[in-house]
């Protein structure tokens, strides 16, 4: 018998953690909500893009996302999406308030996987129980994966800058270009962004970039056509810094050949 896909079901259960498996299609959105309980948030396949009003993550295999209970969030679906959602009760030790990056090991891949067949209410001291408290220890001790995190910027002028290259990260001005759409001058720029988000302008553009190219990959669009719509000159450029970012090439990361 297949599991709920409520999540009002696992919200309201009386076990302290509970794991629920649900699909989406491409493109489906979840809209503003925000949950009781705080959620690991893992996409076996597929790509999840999670958004708060702190600006948005990405969630691709191998990561995870905790959420924290009463952060309000809406999700999309890049590409088809096997999400995993692990349901954690206010009264376990919590994770920080705020949301988190993690990394999936082996073994905590395994136990999702294996936690996504246990029933919502299970006997705590019953094998099932000690899987999910096995599970939940795992999650506390996981190291922060790479931040797949854009957030807004606060500055009027680097906002300018900023939501430019969101919407056509392929843009190959470089900083004095973009000083004038600012409306200040380069090395006042190139302050801004240190200051707000701890990177020089190159290396933060090179995030948005990859950031950018997830969604189109977990779509299954070619390499070479994400590679130069987003301003590289070769494919083989845009594979090095992907796999130098991300410890993959491009294109076997979302299990295509």
């Amino acid at each position: 018998m297949s599991k709920s896909t409520d999540r009002r079901d696992y919200e309201q259960a009386a076990s302290p953690l509970g794991l629920m498996p649900k699909d989406y299609p491409d493109g489906f959105t979840v809209g503003w909500h925000a949950h009781e309980r705080g959620q690991l948030i893992h996409a076996v396949s597929g790509l999840m893009k999670v958004r708060t009003a702190d600006g948005f993550w990405l969630v691709p295999p191998l990561h995870a996302l905790w959420m924290p209970p009463g952060l309000m969030h809406d999700m999309q679906a890049c590409g088809p999406v096997a999400l995993r959602t692990l349901y954690v009760d206010s009264t376990l030790p919590a994770l920080p308030s705020t949301p988190k990056a993690l990394g999936v090991s082996p073994l905590m891949r395994e136990l999702i996987a294996r936690a996504s067949t246990i029933p919502i209410n299970y006997d705590l001291n019953s094998h099932e129980g000690k899987l999910l408290e096995i599970l939940w220890g795992e999650v506390r001790l996981a190291s922060a994966a790479a931040d797949f995190h854009l957030k807004p910027a606060s500055d009027k002028r680097l906002a300018r800058v900023c939501d430019a290259l969101v919407t056509h990260p392929g843009n190959a001005r470089e900083l004095a270009q973009w000083a004038s759409v600012a409306g200040c001058s380069s090395r006042t720029l190139a302050r801004l962004f240190t200051q707000e988000f701890g990177l020089p302008f190159s290396a933060w553009r090179q995030q948005v970039r990859l950031m950018a190219s997830l969604p189109r990959l977990a779509r299954g669009e070619t390499v070479t056509s994400v590679a130069l719509d987003l301003g590289y000159d070769t494919p083989s450029a845009f594979s090095e810094v992907f796999r130098r970012w991300l410890g993959s090439a491009p294109s076997g990361y979302f299990g295509k050949p």
